[in-house]
């Protein structure tokens, strides 16, 4: 195991094991409960931030509630890295989600928050909230967790990490319901109620409830933003770059991760999945910066595409120049001198194409994908400031940049998180489609809002009809205003399983799913989930019973927002 996988090995499966005592409660009526197991009225499986957010609603509704986490980690990329909040409109964030935006507004504004400079006034991506009701939206990864470990411990949640599902026979079910789940170790968890919060819908996949992965045809319903994606345009990408190894010879094999062709027609659906990458947070202040070496195994053809992109006079574009602001890498700036490293332009962090069976892979392979991320982002950046086909004037840019040493301090320097934008998707009585993002269906039964634009990243590198590398499934099409999230698409199907929510793989198409897969609106629904978790537990209901009413009149209460106003 060299180091690379060493890390690895740790970031995902932790050093101890945990051996607390589990407190046992009372099960939903009507369900038996196996012996010697942990007992609680609500279970939460996945420790991201939707899933943080979700246990503290729980418990704060007198609910005994587990979250337990696969990983060491709490709160998903919002303390995995991605320190530059997407949320879209502040004004659609409330209860939860609000709160501890606030919180972290309130940590900065404390002289000792500031460690490597001077406490200053941010260049926030949001314009401020009202005096009395003020929200930060960039924070550095530790102060993230910090905050999400602050809000569990006070609410008295039971977590429990480093626990993974068996995701082969670890659920039982009775009468469409769910009585137990087994982790990987053995550990048995039963409840009257169960939340899948995790970026992938394992538990949600295990209960045999209907999911799709990859992006359905525009006809299936109606839309025109699903399936393949045409061309980018014009300037977009540049003509010229040559898709095989031997420049102009065809024999001798395509570029790594470029495809034949687009894989269909525009509009058809496939089980393409858009790009993941690690949200880096990096810093140019010497003393806490770790520079990043040249990954073992590295090899220059690895990074043929980008070499080609800058001799096919890519930055040269108005493009490049303009909307990239010349630059590879999204360096979004964060307190303490700290970034959100994240993909720019179709040559960058984004392993296009490297994602696609990561939704359905064993925990092995999931690694080991995580794992081929990691070096492609250790190796783009070494090159970047190294390699001598990389212009002096771009070395001389990126050189002053390592990763932070004071975050992800067990992890070496590197997030715990890969960024999942998207795996399965639920499947449920109502599907969300850019209809109703672009304002033209209205949800009846509205448990949170969506207010970002309909956002993919690249799905596939293929050689164009022209002969040249291109890129597909990239997309931002901007909403004309927020739009409410159906509860009914937050759980499964009438008659599939009647106590699991599933407030992050949603029932959502791939378009929308663009703009609700956003990690403040993640919370939103992790928090309305809870909720009706609880009231069907109080009402002896299945989740698809829960009067919306009542649940409407809860989430008020608790100061949701699900209206536009």
């Amino acid at each position: 195991m060299d180091q690379l996988d060493r890390r690895h090995f740790i970031r995902k499966t932790g050093i101890l094991a945990l051996g607390a005592v589990i407190p046992y409660t009372a099960t939903l009526k009507g369900l038996s409960a196996p012996a010697s197991t942990a007992v609680f009225d609500i279970v939460v499986y996945g420790g991201t931030s939707g899933g943080v957010m979700a246990a503290i609603q729980a418990a704060r509704m007198g609910k005994t509630v587990a979250l337990i986490e696969p990983g060491k980690h709490l709160g998903g990329l919002t303390s995995g890295g991605l320190g530059w909040v997407d949320v879209g409109d502040p004004h659609t964030i409330g209860g939860l989600a609000r709160e501890y935006f606030h919180r972290v507004w309130k940590h900065y504004r404390n002289d000792s928050a500031w460690k490597w400079e001077k406490k200053h006034a941010m260049a926030e991506q949001h314009a401020a909230l009202a005096p009395d009701d003020q929200t930060m939206w960039i924070l550095e990864p530790s102060v993230a967790e910090r905050l999400f470990d602050q809000m569990v411990s006070e609410a008295k949640v039971t977590v429990v990490k480093n626990e993974r599902l068996d995701r082969g026979s670890g659920v039982k079910m009775e009468r469409n319901k769910i009585t137990s789940i087994r982790m990987e170790s053995g550990r048995v968890f039963t409840a009257g109620m169960f939340i899948d919060a995790t970026y992938e819908g394992d538990l949600m996949a295990a209960c045999g409830v209907s999911y799709i992965v990859g992006r359905e045809p525009n006809s299936r319903y109606q839309e025109t933003n699903n399936g393949i994606r045409p061309l980018p345009l014009p300037g977009r990408f540049p003509e010229g770059i040559d898709p095989y190894r031997v420049k102009g010879n065809p024999q001798s094999g395509l570029l790594d991760r470029v495809c034949p062709d687009r894989g269909g027609n525009v509009g058809d659906g496939d089980k393409g999945v858009q790009a993941y990458n690690y949200r880096l947070c990096l810093t140019n202040i010497p003393e806490n910066r770790v520079s990043i070496e040249k990954p073992a195994g590295y090899k220059d053809e690895q990074y043929e595409l980008l070499f080609r992109f800058i001799e096919a006079g890519g930055m040269e574009s108005d493009f490049f120049k303009t909307s990239l602001q010349g630059s590879f890498l999204k360096l979004d700036r964060l307190p303490n001198g700290k970034t959100d490293t994240n993909n720019n332009g179709y040559i960058s962090t984004d392993f296009v194409g490297m994602s696609w069976n990561y939704p359905e892979a064993d925990y092995s392979t999931r690694e080991h994908i995580a794992n081929m991320h990691e070096q492609w982002q250790r190796g783009l950046i070494w090159t970047l400031q190294h390699h001598p086909r990389i212009p002096a004037a771009v070395r001389q840019r990126y050189i002053p940049w390592g990763l932070a040493k004071d975050e992800f301090t067990d992890t070496g320097n590197w997030p715990f998180q890969l960024y999942i934008r998207e795996a399965r998707r639920m499947v449920g009585d109502v599907v969300i489609t850019e209809h109703t993002a672009l304002a033209k269906e209205v949800a009846p039964d509205p448990v949170g809002l969506g207010s970002y634009h309909m956002d993919s990243h690249a799905i596939k590198l293929f050689v164009s009809p022209t002969g040249f590398v291109t890129s597909e499934g990239g997309m931002f099409v901007h909403i004309p205003a927020p739009f409410g999230i159906s509860y009914r698409a937050i759980i499964p199907r009438r008659g599939e399983c009647g106590n699991l929510l599933v407030p992050l793989c949603a029932s959502v198409t791939h378009a929308a799913y663009g703009s609700i897969r956003m990690e403040p609106v993640f919370m939103v629904l992790g928090q309305s989930a809870a909720t009706a978790a609880s009231l069907a537990i109080d009402h002896n209901t299945a989740v698809q019973d829960v009067p919306y009413d009542r649940l409407r009149a809860r989430l008020l209460k608790d100061r949701q927002i699900i209206f536009n106003r």
